[in-house]
């Protein structure tokens, strides 16, 4: 009964164009890979595309092996293949932008992104690849427009405000910033970076509440709480509240040791500087590691360099004041 139903199967599913051989080589692959046996996999598949040149599985399953093992040239090359048999398969196209941009190939990546988009705009992982790749690049207005207009398919993608706020805060447009950090929160309240930007906006605006709020909300944070103790410790100090500038300051330090040395260069603090807990040496040696990518790094910087900025040029300020004071009273005193 074998002996006839098995030959019949094989002549009814090439009857419909479903090439036997084919489906043997990719059984046989999938259960190397279900051993893990990458290699017997590749060999399978390389004898597959070999015998059939046209295999659209062959070349994609080949492709996506080369890629987990970090071959991304033969990846790259079999995805090729992949786009030639199938030029509809989008998320290929995708895949060898990655690659390419992995490679540093970021202008050949951003083109084969830009043409992707022009058929896909609303394949949400391109538009984040591009717009990474054009900050990279330093591209923020090209990457602001992309955003925006990606806005119109994903309205609901927190990872696009929060992209656009980071753009924003690059182009120093923080009125334009502060409202995408705060769509970004409002729709992923876990998303604490946002919690912390907005915090450092309200110092550039010298809206003091607003900045304790929002770094209140980033003490949630185990990679933020450090820094953010440490800013409301600056917050309570300007304010004159020294107890809880104090109290900050150390929770602060006892949390992450750097932020003794920070501490001590730190002008704010010079009337609070006998009251700081001195680390232990083992833990002063303790280097945190960040999970922020290079992008989120950039922003925090910038914006931690402009309240910087803003804080000097308030105190210049405060000084000039002073001195045209001083000098409006001895004229005064003179007449």
């Amino acid at each position: 009964m074998l002996s006839i139903i098995i030959p019949i199967i094989i002549i009814c599913i090439e009857h419909k164009n479903i090439n036997f051989s084919e489906l043997i080589y990719i059984a046989l692959t999938k259960v190397s890979l279900l051993f893990d046996n990458s290699k017997q996999a590749k060999n399978f598949l390389i004898k597959l595309v070999t015998k059939y040149p046209e295999s659209y599985l062959g070349h994609k399953m080949l492709a996506e092996i080369y890629e987990k093992e970090g071959g991304m040239r033969k990846a790259i090359e079999e995805y090729v293949q992949v786009i030639d048999i199938n030029k509809q398969d989008y998320n290929v196209y995708y895949h060898i932008s990655y690659l390419l941009n992995e490679l540093g190939k970021k202008d050949e990546a951003s083109q084969m992104l830009e043409n992707l988009l022009f058929k896909k705009p609303e394949m949400l992982e391109a538009t984040e690849l591009l717009g990474d790749i054009y900050c990279d690049q330093e591209r923020y207005k090209e990457a602001a427009n992309l955003y925006n207009n990606a806005l119109k398919y994903n309205p609901t993608s927190y990872e696009l405000y929060y992209n656009m706020g980071m753009v924003y805060t690059m182009l120093n447009d923080f009125q334009n910033a502060k409202i995408c950090y705060e769509k970004a929160a409002s729709i992923n309240t876990l998303n604490y970076n946002s919690y912390y930007n907005l915090a450092q906006i309200g110092v550039i605006y010298n809206d003091l509440e607003e900045a304790e709020k929002y770094f209140m909300e980033s003490t949630k944070s185990e990679e933020l709480e450090a820094k953010a103790y440490y800013n409301l410790a600056k917050i309570y100090i300007i304010r004159g509240d020294k107890q809880n500038a104090i109290k900050f300051l150390n929770v602060a330090i006892e949390i992450d040791p750097y932020f003794y040395k920070k501490a001590v260069s730190e002008p704010l603090f010079i009337s609070i500087k006998t009251y700081m807990n001195f680390p232990d040496q083992e833990e002063e040696k303790t280097k945190r590691k960040s999970s922020l990518s290079k992008k989120e790094k950039r922003a925090q910087k910038h914006l931690e360099e402009t309240t910087k900025l803003v804080g000097k040029l308030s105190h210049n300020e405060q000084k000039l004041n002073k001195k045209e004071k001083q000098i409006k009273q001895q004229r005064e005193r003179e007449e």
